[in-house]
């Protein structure tokens, strides 16, 4: 084995090394680690919307066994859920802003439209009572909670990244892999953020 032979492996290893150490100093896995976060956080907050979604068949269903003549809600929830299914909800979407707006803005309807929906079971005490209504009520309001915390986490996790992304000197490196800052959800009540969320679809209903 001659001493080229030998030099070569040795200088792609020291080759290799210092690319890894210059990555890691100029933050670019740091950048990989928060694109990760930012994308499992998404997931959670699409998996609790489908999950929201997965219980309003069964929901409508008690209820209009119950309320056969509130058709007119039953369609306005229907819709609601279509529309919120409609919108392919791929990582592509996170960098998307006019994307992200049109699915939060279905899943609003989609609030707005169980909303009635239950201010239509307070006009029915015997479906109130209803054993299978409770634990479908019990169930969605849960699911509220956790949206509202995967939402809450979501918007943290995307906030930590947009500042890393634009922060020097780590902006040089956003830029050099093409890295770019992503769009978040809109909170209307900011305290929301760091406050403990509480869903009560009665109270909500009539204040309507």
């Amino acid at each position: 084995m001659t001493r080229k032979s030998i030099m070569k492996p040795m200088l792609l290893a020291a080759l290799l090394t210092t690319s890894t150490v210059g990555l890691s100093g100029c933050g670019y896995n740091n950048l990989q680690a928060q694109d990760e976060q930012v994308t499992a956080s998404w997931s959670e907050v699409v998996n609790q919307y489908q999950r929201r979604s997965d219980l309003v068949p069964n929901l409508v269903k008690v209820v209009q066994q119950y309320a056969e003549q509130e058709q007119e809600v039953f369609t306005q929830v229907a819709e609601a859920r279509s529309r919120a299914g409609g919108i392919t909800v791929t990582p592509e979407v996170l960098n998307d802003p006019e994307a992200m707006e049109r699915y939060a803005a279905a899943q609003d309807q989609m609030t707005g439209a169980l909303s009635r929906l239950m201010a239509v079971s307070e006009r029915y005490p015997e479906l109130k009572s209803d054993a299978l209504f409770q634990d479908l009520q019990a169930q969605l309001e849960g699911t509220e909670n956790r949206i509202m915390v995967a939402r809450n986490r979501y918007i943290q996790e995307v906030q930590g990244y947009n500042t890393t992304v634009r922060q020097f000197p780590t902006n040089i490196t956003a830029k050099v892999f093409g890295m770019d800052t992503k769009p978040n959800f809109t909170v209307a009540n900011e305290d929301a953020i760091s406050t403990a969320p509480s869903v009560d679809f009665g109270d909500s209903a009539k204040a309507e």
